[in-house]
Order: structure tokens, then sequence, then C-alpha cells
């Protein structure tokens, strides 16, 4: 029978290789072979357009690039300027600390890319962000909703803010990647623009990749991954990950944990859930509020100490 064995290994080779090659597009357990990924494109607007040659050359955001699956354009906010200076910010009203960002140079950026009026804009269509430290906290369903959206422009905020003209007449919302404050909004949008083109199909090697992680899909019925091999892992549906361990066994008197060396795939999931639950219970218990727990996950989030009404 080892020729059995040899042929389903072949299989299971083919079958990854159309999926890291962006052939497949999958959606529960349905699969749809064809190469016609809808294209995705981000414009961002910036005083520093050369911040963005590094983050964006490597690993996948380089591949998404390079197999045609997204399109990443920056615009030098100066080029929209109209005075020999190139002056793109100014002294606030009201006195105060610091300079703010001009509104005709972001206003002209933004009608040079022909994207439809705020009012007229549909939100799958396109969107226009503003990166600013009092927006609304990025987040992976906010990850999600934006890689279905076929275009995003971001404008990144520099020095004490963005006349808040540019958010009444162009953007559609305002977001921060974290409650600190960065110099500019330049880091922001190499985040977004990571974690939203690792959702689109075809850019990870594997499907399962960008749901069976922290913040990932709720668990499902499913019994086998995508390359047809049972599955072990487990939707975190909003928790965060479980513990990664790999080779070796031992390191520097360590040892994996049992539940991962006995190849009971049940036992493994079991496992990773429980510790998936210990650590977003240590690391974020904010998160436990707004997840809906089984009788067995709250025996286990009991045994770490946690309590129903608990708030952390």
């Amino acid at each position: 029978m080892d020729w059995l064995s040899e042929a389903s290994g072949i299989l299971r080779g083919y079958r990854n290789w159309i999926l890291s090659n962006g052939l497949v597009i999958q959606a529960g357990n349905t699969v749809t072979i064809g190469g016609n990924h809808r294209s995705m494109r981000f414009d961002i607007i910036t005083i520093f357009p050369d911040f963005f040659t590094g983050p964006f050359n490597h690993g996948i955001l380089k591949r998404a690039q390079t197999s045609g699956l997204v399109e990443i354009a920056t615009h030098d906010l100066r080029s929209f300027t109209h005075d020999r200076h190139r002056t793109v910010d100014d002294r606030p009203f009201g006195g105060g600390e610091g300079m703010v960002l001009k509104a005709q140079p972001i206003y002209d950026a933004v009608q040079s890319l022909d994207i439809e009026p705020k009012s007229q804009r549909q939100s799958k269509k396109a969107t226009v962000i503003l990166l600013s430290a009092q927006g609304q906290r990025f987040t992976q369903t906010l990850a999600q909703q934006l890689a279905v959206t076929e275009r995003v422009v971001l404008v990144c905020g520099r020095y004490e803010g963005v006349d808040e003209r540019v958010n009444e007449l162009l953007c559609d919302r305002e977001i921060s990647i974290g409650d600190y404050v960065l110099s500019g909004g330049e880091l922001a949008a190499a985040v977004i623009v990571d974690a939203v083109v690792r959702l689109l199909p075809g850019a990870l090697g594997n499907p399962d990749s960008s749901r069976f992680e922290s913040f990932g899909v709720e668990d499902q019925e499913e019994t086998v991954s995508s390359d047809g091999m049972p599955r072990s892992t487990y939707g975190a549906g909003g928790l965060l990950d479980y513990p990664h361990y790999t080779r070796p066994a031992e390191f520097m008197g360590l040892t994996i944990p049992e539940a991962l060396a006995g190849g009971n795939h049940d036992a493994i999931r079991r496992w990773r859930r429980r510790m998936a639950l210990k650590k977003t219970l240590e690391n974020r218990p904010d998160l436990l509020q707004n997840i809906e727990f089984s009788d067995e996950d709250r025996e286990i989030l009991a045994e770490f100490g946690w309590r129903e009404s608990w708030d952390g």
C-alpha cells in the first residue's frame, strides 16, 4: 500500500501548490478553482513616501503585489501644495503647541485619485481613512471589513494633527492602531496594509492560516483542514491564539506538552482551546467580555481563577 501513501502525498502537495499560487478561493467547505481573484488597491497620502520602500518589499506583501493581488501606491503630499516652499502645515487657530496639516493639499491629493465624493461613496467600492490617535481602535474585525473593499485611501496624519475639515469633507472614518501616540501615520498605514492584505484569498500559502489564529473565526464543525488531514486546530472565536512549539521536543530542559506529542487530534484541539482561554485570561481579559462560552469553557476558565462577573 506504499504507492497509495505516496500518491496521497503527491496529491496533497499539488493541492497546497495550487493554494499557495492563488488558484483556489476557499470559503468554509466550498472551493472554487480559477485564478481570477479580485485585485485590491491602497493609496497612501504622506509627506514621507520613501518610508514605505522597506515594509512593502518583503514577504507576503511583496508576493501579493507581484501576483497582482494588491496594488499599493504612495502619494507625496507636498506635490499638492501651491507655494514655492511646498508648505503642508500651519499654526493652529486658538493657539497651542505644534503645527497642523493643512486641508488644501490633502483635499487636492484625494481629488486627484478620482474617488467618489464622501456622500456618494459605497463602502465596498472605496473608503478614505484618516490615521489619527483620535480614531477608533484598529481590530481584526475592522481588517476583515477592509479586506472586502476594492480601494482604500489612507491619509497619514502628522505633527499636532490634521485640519478637522479633512475629516468632515473627505474621510469615512478615523483609525488608530493603539492607545499611544506615534510621530505620524506612516507606521499605522504599514500595519493596516499588512493586516488587511494577508486576509485576501490567495495571499497566504495555506488559506487556514488566517482563520485559525488570534482573533480568528469561531470554531466550526469541520473535521479536516484544507490539506485533507484531520484538523487539530481550534477556531479562536475572538480569543488569543494558543501557544506553539516546534522541534526539538526538548530544549534547555523544557519539553513540549504531552498532548502535542501523542498525535491524537481531538486531544490536541482540546489542549489548544484550553491554552487559548488561559493565555487570553492572562494577557487580554477584556476580550472575554464579548465571547460566548460553552459550559466546558467556563469550567476551564474557573480553574484559572476567572469569574463570570469578573471585570478584569
